[in-house]
């Protein structure tokens, strides 16, 4: 897969003045059935997550609260997106590494996964992700 299926999936928004709603259904909105959700949160400023890519696993990844940057890379090109709407989730599709950074005080990173924990479907290595 290449950088460019990688994309921006705008989610929907019910919006009232009690508050706004958005919800995702997986083969729905998203391009895949959802079988892993964890969220990331109380990252110290400065601070990087990810540093890895996955040979089978598809994810979106939703800035819930606040903001941070995500740097993709497929060996050819990279792209950052800046995440800071809940109602907006970068769609990253297999063998793309990725890098999250830029963490805003206060940001809460939940990331949906198209599969359960498997160590063997990472590569925590550049090198070897090349």
């Amino acid at each position: 897969m290449s950088i460019e299926h990688c994309k921006i999936i705008e989610l929907p928004k019910i919006a009232e003045p009690r508050g706004n709603l958005t919800f995702i259904e997986g083969n729905n909105h998203i391009p895949f059935d959802i079988r892993r959700v964890y969220y990331l949160y109380d990252v110290p400023g400065g601070s990087e997550r990810g540093g890895h890519a996955h040979k089978a696993l598809s994810q979106l990844i939703i800035a819930m609260s606040g903001s941070f940057d995500v740097v993709l890379d497929d060996g050819g090109e990279k792209k950052r997106f800046h995440l800071n709407r809940s109602y907006q989730g970068l769609y990253v599709c297999p063998m793309i590494w990725r890098e999250l950074d830029n963490f805003s005080s206060g940001s809460v990173c939940m990331v949906l996964a198209s599969n359960i924990y498997e160590e063997s479907d990472y590569y925590r290595d550049y090198e070897e992700f090349m």
